[in-house]
């Protein structure tokens, strides 16, 4: 995963750097190019560190390095490319660089931004029924908070998988239920969560909502 997330501050910074090297061309102060990026990455650094903090932080000092990487690379190889262009005038494929490439970037970041699921599975297992089933919530490091779902015997033998976190809106916990577990036991798990929206909901795929284990509802 770390290794993903390098690749992408590593691509991140390339177009970071390409945009900032075609804006220099117009005065030739080509050394602006892999200062501001590495400039950049410092700021990323700053930003997981004092904002961020903790496990997640470290997600943007990977993406830090890939732009210091790019940076390296560009002071290196700057003489090489410098030295093979004839005119500082921005040529037409510079002009639609120029607009793409904001547009790439920003999408790159949207996209992750959408796609990051906002969970993740701390702990699944079977386990021996209760008596009052539902679920209990603890917070975590950076207030972060962890969901522990119990059931009762008419769970047994079942197998629990998570369907769907919602991300917008207050948070409904949607889970599945399948008939490929261990016999004489209930499934059990532990769920990460970014943050909880209130109402919280928790709910199986056939309609059956789990109250909070202490709560008013039991």
């Amino acid at each position: 995963m770390a290794y993903l997330i390098m690749l992408g501050g590593l691509f991140l910074g390339l177009i970071f750097f390409t945009f900032v090297f075609i804006v220099s061309k117009r005065n030739g102060n080509y050394y602006l190019a892999p200062m501001v990026t590495f400039l950049f990455s410092l700021l990323i650094v700053v930003y997981s560190i004092f904002f961020v903090g903790g496990f997640e932080g470290m997600g943007y000092l990977f993406i830090a390095g890939g732009f210091l990487t790019i940076s390296v690379i560009g002071t290196l190889l700057l003489p090489i490319i410098t030295r093979r262009i004839k005119s500082q005038q921005l040529h037409k494929g510079d002009k639609i660089s120029l607009v793409v490439l904001p547009i790439l970037f920003f999408a790159i970041i949207g996209l992750t931004i959408y796609s990051d699921d906002g969970y993740w599975i701390i702990a699944q297992a079977s386990a021996a029924p209760i008596e009052t089933e539902g679920y209990r919530i603890s917070t975590i490091s950076e207030g972060k908070k962890e969901i522990t779902i119990l059931l009762g015997e008419e769970y047994l033998g079942k197998e629990i998988q998570v369907e769907d976190v919602s991300k917008w809106g207050s948070t409904e916990i949607t889970l599945k239920l399948i008939g490929e577990g261990v016999d004489g036991k209930v499934p059990f798990i532990q769920i990460g969560i970014d943050e909880i929206k209130e109402p919280l909901k928790v709910q199986t795929t056939d309609g059956v909502v789990f109250e909070e284990i202490g709560s008013s509802g039991n």
